[in-house]
């Protein structure tokens, strides 16, 4: 059992072996106060009626030895719903409890509250009806086919980093803000006015809702000791009633209160709203300093507590599945972590060195642990000291995925490239997978992957998707009639070009939707500027507010465009007709070709200019397709490079590629190369990858895969520590690894119970391999395996 101690060995335990279920409490809640109140109020007060309501009337828990308190569920392991977004059908939650993988217990009674309350309030009502009743023909066909998904058809925006203000202000304090905005408010001029009004009235009615849920569990953990009578848990239970009778309500004074602010805060956002899987605590090591600092010296903190404090912490994250998944979006994100990503390291606001004690704590929890959340990850800036590193990269090599490794300066350049203050891109981070963003300041909406393989699939059908049996491209004409490699390139961005047209056609929609039906009063009073404008997260509200597209699949596009320049054009070694024969039969019959393009065609990965460059010049037009356009709150779009779960579906969508992949199977993840074409070792992959302009990117994730002995013994370690300032001195944004043969993998996929406990990095997450579907293990197993560099 895993722990430094014997209270968070227990938890743990309880964390990893009990069964996610679905919690209905919040949806029958939430549907009880939108009853009462709509039609009666602003949507803005509205929301935040129903939100006071939950906090009002949920259940408290305070499990036994437990330190830290709050639960997004009923219990550990309770995943709440919210109709409000997308209202589950009974068949869905039979698909949530009898599906083989990422599944829930639903009890018979939360099947009859959902049949008899929750679908009759809100199957017209919710978002995801609003969305695909909103949508043109032509975006629904585009969807259809695989070419983007849509993350807000049953999640919302929130994929966000916490800042340090709450650490500083308690929300009686941020009320008082509030009042002091609506004082303000000039009523005879501004025609917006009355709207700010019901925003702020909205945050401080949300303010309320937190305080009265902090003095609820005050006096419930008060109730609690008095019967108590354990000496030691009676004097931890009414500890835990001096807390919260603290916090919220006030600011954190101790190190202990200071955690358990931010995991009010926690619970608050994640359960306002289901910000799609993703709030994370940020720069923790940063806000936790000074609190650790002035308890340490006064005498009150020693490390050995603080320790187990942020092992109560981490276990407090795994007791939260992500909310449950169907459909296309569960094969765009098919597991239960909830990506809250802690970053560790870095630089200060003063571009100092940002290692401190609380860093290297947080480093020993991490090892200690080993929990799938929170996802962990380290940032290496050029002064960072040698011995952090390589505690890093010690418990990087002990083979489960984490910590994942950043690049500061990278982070830091791609924050001021997109119009940061230097002082807000110093303290920015990585969050959800690999997203960059300035905590507590940014409001930035992910919205969906695009499948950028599937574009050149279309372009070589004219347009023509034959997974759908549709028309759903422009006719860019018969690829066979192209007379060069640049003409097909040339369709090729055109189409590119018509679908992202599509996909911000339909962002605008729904983010116009999101403004008008889904305001979020409670992560507006914590996000800066939203209280000063009197605009909540989602109108515009954040002082710094984005779009992502994550682009998917740049290895099997470069590598596809290769075989068609090198074999087709350049050497002429088979014609466009015999490829698309050969694409048309799965290379069956064509098997002359797959070797060709298989094997005897440059790959990116190899540190190899003929396909690099391909490479360079797709994510540049990608680049400009997307990023610099304006959304309707007046976002700006950016780019990302990064798959989740979902290069397995986009490749479930496609035929075979003209690189050898055959139809059906996963396209390329993140921006590692296809898998088995990196030839020539990690080093070579790693120039491949820098030669992408990751600076102007919102993140890019590159997987490695290598062989425990390749980093064994301090030379090994060294190694390692030396090949992630390579990548880094080279501008790459992000690399993690998983150090594991491809033996062991094999026998984990024959015999899943032997092997409960293997966790592997699938992409910017850490997840049991025994929870993955099997063409992601597959895709896991086939993954280059570097065993020199």
């Amino acid at each position: 059992m895993r722990g430094s101690t014997e209270r968070t060995k227990k938890l743990r335990e309880e964390s990893v072996t009990t069964q996610p279920y679905i919690s209905i409490e919040r949806a029958r809640l939430y549907t009880e106060a939108y009853k009462k109140y709509e039609g009666t109020v602003e949507i803005p007060i509205l929301r935040a009626l129903a939100f006071k309501h939950f906090m009002e009337n949920r259940t408290l828990y305070i499990g036994d030895g437990e330190l830290i308190v709050g639960e997004k569920g009923a219990s550990p392991q309770g995943a709440p719903t919210f109709p409000e977004l997308c209202c589950h059908t009974l068949e869905d939650l039979d698909v949530m409890h009898n599906r083989k993988l990422i599944n829930f217990t639903v009890t018979d009674e939360v099947r009859k509250i959902q049949s008899e309350e929750i679908i009759p309030y809100w199957e017209k009502r919710s978002m995801r009806h609003k969305i695909m009743n909103s949508m043109s023909q032509k975006w629904k066909d585009a969807y259809a086919a695989g070419i983007f998904t849509e993350f807000m058809e049953q999640r919302a925006p929130g994929h966000t980093a916490a800042g340090d203000s709450f650490y500083h202000k308690g929300f009686s304090d941020f009320k008082k803000d509030i009042d002091e905005a609506i004082a303000s408010l000039d009523f005879l001029n501004d025609p917006e006015a009355w709207d700010k009004k019901a925003e702020l009235e909205a945050m401080k009615i949300a303010c309320d809702a937190i305080i009265i849920y902090g003095k609820r569990y005050s006096q419930y953990a008060f109730e609690l000791a008095k019967k108590e009578t354990d000496t030691q848990r009676k004097k931890e239970l009414l500890q835990i009633a001096e807390n919260c009778s603290v916090v919220p309500e006030f600011a954190p004074k101790t190190f202990y209160q200071a955690i358990q602010m931010y995991w009010f805060v926690h619970i608050g956002v994640t359960t306002e709203t289901n910000p799609w899987d993703a709030f994370s605590p940020g720069r923790l090591d940063q806000h936790l300093y000074p609190f650790y600092k002035k308890d340490v010296e006064s005498g009150i903190l020693d490390d050995n507590f603080a320790k187990e404090l942020l092992e109560c912490l981490w276990i407090k994250f795994n007791n939260q599945p992500a909310p449950p998944k169907v459909g296309i979006t569960l094969k765009e994100s098919g597991t239960y972590t909830d990506f809250a990503n802690i970053n560790t390291g870095g630089i200060n606001k003063d571009g100092q060195n940002g290692v401190n004690p609380v860093s290297y704590l947080i480093l020993d929890v991490m090892d200690e642990m080993k929990l799938l959340q929170p996802s962990s990850n380290v940032q290496i800036s050029k002064k960072t000291p040698m011995g952090f590193l390589l505690r890093a990269c010690e418990i990087a090599r002990k083979g489960w995925g984490q910590p994942a490794f950043y690049n500061t300066e990278a982070i830091v350049q791609e924050l001021l490239n997109a119009g940061k203050s230097l002082e807000d891109a110093r303290l920015g981070c990585a969050t959800g997978c690999v997203e960059t963003g300035c905590v507590g300041k940014e409001a930035y909406w992910l919205t969906g992957y695009f499948n950028i393989p599937k574009i050149l699939e279309i372009t070589l059908n004219n347009g023509f998707d034959k997974y759908t049996n549709k028309q759903i491209g422009l006719k860019t004409g018969d690829p066979r009639d192209f007379k060069s490699y640049e003409e097909l390139y040339d369709a090729f961005i055109k189409q590119m070009n018509y679908f992202i047209d599509i996909k911000i056609e339909g962002n605008n929609i729904i983010e116009r939707l999101y403004q008008k039906y889904m305001p979020v009063p409670f992560i507006s009073v914590i996000t800066d500027d939203c209280i000063k404008k009197g605009k909540n997260y989602n109108a515009g509200g954040a002082r710094y507010n984005t779009m992502y597209i994550q682009g998917v699949g740049i290895g099997t596009i470069t590598d596809s465009l290769a075989a068609i320049k090198y074999n087709v054009y350049d050497h002429k070694k088979f014609t466009m007709d015999e490829l698309l024969k050969a694409l048309e039969n799965n290379f069956e019959g064509y098997e002359h070709i797959k070797e060709l393009v298989s094997e005897k065609t440059p790959k990116y990965g190899n540190d190899d200019d003929y396909a690099d460059d391909i490479m360079k010049a797709v994510f540049n037009s990608y680049y400009n397709a997307v990023t610099g356009r304006r959304s309707v709150r007046g976002a700006e779009y950016r780019i990302d490079m990064l798959p989740t779960t979902c290069h397995v579906y986009f490749g479930e969508v496609m035929g075979a590629s003209p690189n050898g992949r055959l139809a059906g199977k996963p396209v390329s993840e993140g921006i590692s190369p296809e898998k088995g074409a990196d030839v020539n070792g990690p080093t070579a992959v790693i120039k491949s990858c820098a030669k992408m302009d990751h600076l102007k990117t919102g993140g890019t994730l590159l997987n490695q895969k290598f062989t425990p002995s390749l980093l064994a013994g301090e030379e090994g370690l060294l190694n390692l520590a030396n090949f992630i300032k390579a990548y880094f001195q080279m501008d790459g944004h992000h690399i993690q690894f998983n150090v594991i043969d491809k033996q062991t993998l094999i026998k984990a996929q024959q015999n899943p119970e032997e092997y409960r406990d293997l966790i592997v990095r699938v992409a910017g997450y850490s997840d049991h391999f025994r929870n993955l579907s099997k063409a992601l293990q597959d895709e896991i197993i086939e993954r280059t395996e570097q065993s020199s560099f």
